[in-house]
């Protein structure tokens, strides 16, 4: 299978099984539990119909939005994700030039596999900094000042993981960071030679924003201790408000969920919310961002930026979000799956890919720009 073969998700994410280690494939596709909110992610969309209108003269399109003061060339971004280098030794470096290249917004993680100082010299474009709240208050400060250092201009922090979901791909096959699997996973690894020689065959996998915290030699903090011991569980919105006086920015929450929750957001002075229950990956049985979309955008969508993420795989997906009232939506597994079969090639044909629905889909809808783009669009299916 090649990258030309590739038309849409579920390509790319054939051709990623293909080429990854069962392991690390069940990693980025796996979600908590049963999975059921991993899949009610993309199913919300099936229940909500495009109602389209013609003769509207869409021979020019403008796709670009404004989030937390920041112009993308199109209302998708790239969320930030873990161990990006894992999956593809190009990882968080294949992402941000893509990015660059389409004009739109990426982020570089807390567990991310290269510095926020290299992202912004590959792109000068958008970019947030996705971190976790410590129980070391000092460590929160120190990421901050690196952030700002960096010329990072909008902090992401989220706020539905302060501990781990309960993936149970991952442990039938013994994954962790550091590797330690079972003899099932390390089969897998086995079969697949290209993902290990790419491994072998390239730098040292770091995290260079945790290294001095979270080691990679199996004798230091695992990346599941990480989770459990250096993540606060009494995080407040005390503790946030003060982080977002701190910064002085842009300061968006992701993994908002209530309306209660993004109400209290736009009190302390968040600019953003992100709806995500972390694609299915925490919570399950939780609902989607899209259901609870709508609600949200009634509540407070007038004072922030409100955003999206999960589930997403289809142009018109975005479209139906924006149509509710989202000013963006992030993309996941939508890129990774890409990144993973072929790099940052890979990534780029995805984000043009994913350009190219949202123009077509646009122009069927009879819309030249983002802001045309309603519920009167809408109708949803009982």
């Amino acid at each position: 299978m090649r990258l030309t073969d590739c038309y849409n998700f579920h390509d790319f994410r054939r051709m990623a099984k293909r080429r990854l280690p069962g392991p690390i494939f069940d990693y980025i596709d796996g979600g908590a539990d049963d999975e059921v909110t991993y899949r009610r992610n993309t199913a919300a969309f099936e229940a909500c119909d495009l109602v389209p209108d013609v003769l509207r003269g869409v021979a020019d399109v403008d796709m670009s939005v404004t989030v937390m003061g920041q112009k993308l060339a199109m209302p998708v971004y790239c969320s930030p994700t873990a161990l990006q280098r894992l999956f593809h030794h190009q990882g968080e470096r294949a992402v941000a030039a893509a990015a660059a290249k389409h004009g739109t917004m990426f982020g570089v993680s807390s567990l991310g596999t290269i510095s926020l100082e290299e992202a912004r010299q590959i792109s000068n474009g958008p970019q947030v900094y996705q971190f976790y709240f410590h129980k070391d208050r000092g460590l929160n400060r120190e990421m901050m000042a690196r952030a700002k250092n960096a010329g990072v201009q909008a902090m992401m922090l989220t706020v539905d993981s302060i501990t781990g979901g309960n993936r149970e791909r991952d442990k039938r096959t013994g994954f962790a960071i550091p590797f330690k699997l079972n003899l099932a996973g390390m089969t897998q690894f086995a079969i697949k030679p290209s993902w290990a020689i790419d491994w072998l065959t390239h730098e040292r996998f770091r995290l260079p924003q945790l290294e001095n915290h979270v080691k990679m030699d199996g004798g230091a903090l695992s990346i599941s201790r990480y989770f459990t011991e250096m993540l606060d569980p009494s995080m407040s919105w005390d503790d946030v408000a003060e982080m977002v006086r701190e910064w002085g920015g842009p300061f968006c929450l992701k993994g908002i969920m209530s309306v209660e929750d993004a109400t209290r957001a736009a009190e302390i002075g968040c600019s953003g919310i992100v709806l995500s229950n972390h694609g299915g990956r925490q919570l399950d049985g939780s609902r989607s961002a899209f259901d609870q979309l709508a609600e949200i955008v009634d509540a407070v969508g007038d004072r922030i930026d409100v955003m999206m993420d999960g589930g997403v795989q289809r142009g018109t997906h975005v479209l139906k979000a924006l149509s509710l009232g989202a000013k963006a939506v992030g993309l996941g597994r939508y890129y990774l799956f890409p990144l993973a079969a072929a790099g940052q090639p890979g990534v780029e044909r995805a984000l043009e890919t994913m350009r190219t629905e949202i123009e077509r889909g646009m122009k069927l809808m009879g819309c030249t720009s983002v802001s045309q783009l309603s519920r009167r669009n809408l109708r949803f299916r009982s």
